[in-house]
């Protein structure tokens, strides 16, 4: 019985990933397809790559989606480490459970109802204070910053909380001011919580699509409400084609995350080894002496 589990896992291992990827590679191939039909093979041809070249709907769509993605996961991070930290180093104080809340609403809210409250907030402070005016570029941001946020609090959270505050400390002995702490100490150490929260903030704002329904405006389209309008009357080789860069730049961006993080780690497992080395010759030094 114990044999024959090494080949379950394996097989299980291997089910799994087909049904993952399966789909993923067929599109690609697909996106090569001569014939206009996604579903049957007419010859390899890369002529919708330059289609969607010449789809000005798509690529303006896209450029704005990318746009927004960076600005909205920026913002996120900022927000979500100040929040993380307060949430982490604080300790007990007034309103920490209802910041706690809100800073997690949005990880269990349905985005239904995030979208039609955001859009009723949106409305009220236009009919308010004139601001912002209509809905577009600028909500659709301030949108995704709200549920991004709660990602990247919850990660940096979680870093902190395995942090070890004697290297602060030790900063502060040798005459570091806080702010410098903080960023010659601190950040350093979190930075890979930082880059994964800014990530997976990018991607969430990039994907998203009911939320951002309710808070564009005409103009201000998307890519996932553009790709999901023309996917409604039957799927197009060039959406094939788009989707196929779209996987390329995510995998050389995660590669890329990958990388830095692993040098990162080498490099403070390094800087501990040499510490520890330090530490031991002057133990050493002092019992000789």
């Amino acid at each position: 019985m114990s044999g024959g589990r090494p080949w379950f896992r394996m097989l299980a291992l291997a089910l799994g990933f087909a049904f993952l990827y399966i789909p993923i590679v067929s599109l690609v191939v697909f996106s090569f397809n001569e014939s206009r039909l996604v579903t049957v093979w007419g010859g390899f041809s890369t002529k919708w790559y330059g289609a969607l070249l010449d789809n000005q709907q798509i690529i303006g769509a896209a450029l704005l989606s990318l746009k927004i993605a960076a600005i909205s996961a920026t913002v996120a991070v900022v927000l979500g480490t100040l929040t993380g930290m307060a949430l982490a180093r604080f300790g007990p104080f007034r309103g920490r459970t209802m910041l706690s809340g809100m800073a997690t609403a949005p990880l269990v809210m349905p985005e239904v109802i995030t979208g039609l409250s955001l859009l009723l907030l949106f409305v009220t402070l236009e009919q308010l204070f004139g601001w912002p005016e209509g809905r577009g570029m600028t909500t659709i941001i301030l949108a995704h910053v709200t549920f991004a946020m709660a990602f990247v609090t919850v990660i940096v959270q979680s870093r902190l909380a395995q942090f070890d505050e004697s290297l602060e400390e030790a900063a502060q002995d040798l005459g570091a001011r806080p702010a410098k702490v903080f960023f010659l100490v601190t950040l350093p150490i979190i930075f890979p919580a930082l880059l994964s929260g800014w990530l997976l903030a990018f991607t969430l704002s990039l994907d998203d699509l009911v939320i951002a329904s309710f808070v564009a405006g005409p103009g201000s389209s998307t890519l996932p409400m553009v790709v999901f309008s023309k996917v409604r009357l039957g799927v197009s080789p060039d959406i094939n084609a788009l989707a196929t860069i779209l996987i390329v730049i995510v995998a050389i961006g995660v590669a890329i995350a990958g990388v830095v993080m692993s040098r990162q780690q080498k490099t403070r497992d390094r800087d501990a080894q040499m510490a520890l080395a330090a530490n031991q010759q002057m133990i050493d030094s002092l019992k000789k002496g």
